[in-house]
């Protein structure tokens, strides 16, 4: 396997900047949840319209995932990231004069192009300067994502009741990606170029059955966080909760998401078959929606907790999963940009479908079912990724 090592110094500043980096993806789709019941008394949105706001973004960065290697390739990995970063800045920032849905919808698909580059880029940095330990600073680098969720879910509501405006709720996280730009210039010096493939290792996988497994895979479990992300907080202010509390919520199940973000893969990375880690975070994800549906007035921390612990594990997961399936970093990261693309394209449809559900049903109880069968559906295809056979599937 080919790889570039860090010195041990530059290696610490290297993450603290993937740090600073991964909690900007996910404010611009976070923030929104909380304040929906105020965006939507100023702004026109249905339920399946005000999906729209983390539907897009999502399928962006699914679209975005095919092209965003290519494009890495082309700019160079420094500048990719800055460019990325200023993108979902200068969207986010927007925010504070949008007026129409609209409007609202391009910001968030503009940070979701933003989104996708980055993410297309981080697992091959990460496999290839931390070569020894993929597992545990992948679970960093998806923990910081989750951190970010869980500052715009937890403190969005707060921003606007000391402004008075949903607006400065929204764009006050644009802060976190000019802090990223500053961390991030500091390493035009210090950041080693990613190792060159072979020619063959930008071969498509679109004509390999365990990629789209894979891709699947990663695509259903992303559906639940995605759909939890949108609509756990509306779900909780129809149960007469107040919009703070109901952002306090999802940010109490992002925070468990941080928890088990960091521990789960650390477990990970002793083991060389992870089915049995990914089996437990599955039923820890269909006890909390079982909880959610039958008793969401009851044990209400609870319930959140175990979506949070399985989701916060799940996902990073999912990517180590595929990591797994190959050794040369750069072929390793055209398979988790696929993974990621087809995955996003899947999960991207999870809460406008429940939106619709709601607005059909007037409750969201429907949806919450659905998702729970969709992890029963995932517990049988974990059982198919044996990494015996890893080699006869993907070469």
């Amino acid at each position: 396997m080919q790889n570039t090592q860090t010195k041990p110094s530059s290696a610490v500043w290297l993450m603290i900047s993937v740090v600073l980096v991964a909690l900007n993806l996910r404010p611009s789709m976070a923030a929104v949840g909380p304040l929906l019941a105020s965006i939507r008394a100023d702004v026109p949105l249905g339920f399946s319209s005000a999906a729209l706001l983390t539907l897009l973004p999502v399928m962006t960065m699914g679209l975005a995932m095919f092209v965003g290697m290519g494009l890495v390739r082309r700019v160079g990995e420094h500048r990719s990231v800055i460019a990325s970063l200023l993108l979902i800045g200068l969207a986010t920032l927007s925010r504070l004069v949008l007026d129409s849905a609209l409007e609202l919808i391009v910001s968030a698909m503009a940070a979701g192009i933003g989104i996708a580059l980055i993410q297309a880029l981080m697992p091959v940095l990460i496999k290839s300067q931390f070569s020894a330990n993929v597992s545990l600073f992948m679970g960093l680098y998806v923990t910081a994502i989750m951190g970010g969720a869980a500052l715009a879910a937890s403190l969005s509501p707060f921003v606007q009741l000391h402004t008075g405006s949903w607006r400065a709720g929204l764009a006050v996280w644009a802060v976190l990606a000019l802090l990223a730009v500053l961390a991030w210039c500091t390493q035009r010096a210090t950041l080693p170029a990613l190792p060159q493939a072979g020619a063959d290792t930008q071969r498509g996988f679109f004509g390999n059955a365990r990629a789209w497994l894979l891709a699947l895979f990663f695509g259903l479990g992303t559906a639940s966080y995605t759909c939890v992300l949108a609509w756990l907080a509306p779900y909780y202010v129809e149960q007469g909760w107040s919009e703070q509390h109901a952002g306090l919520i999802l940010g109490w199940l992002t925070a468990m998401e941080v928890v088990s973000g960091l521990i789960t893969p650390a477990i990970a990375n002793r083991r060389n078959d992870k089915r049995g880690v990914v089996a437990v975070l599955l039923v820890l994800i269909l006890l909390g929606f079982c909880g959610l549906t039958l008793t969401p007035q009851h044990l209400s921390l609870l319930w959140p907790c175990l979506l949070g612990l399985g989701i916060g594990g799940l996902f990073p997961m999912s990517l180590i999963l595929a990591m797994d399936h190959l050794d040369h970093p750069r072929r390793a990261g055209s398979l988790t940009a696929f993974v990621q693309g087809i995955g996003y394209l899947i999960a991207g449809l999870s809460p406008l479908l429940a939106g619709m559900i709601r607005e059909r049903s007037g409750s969201f109880t429907g949806a919450w079912w659905s998702l729970t069968a969709v992890v029963v559906v995932m517990l049988l295809i974990v059982t198919r990724f044996n990494p015996r056979h890893y080699a006869r599937h993907i070469r």
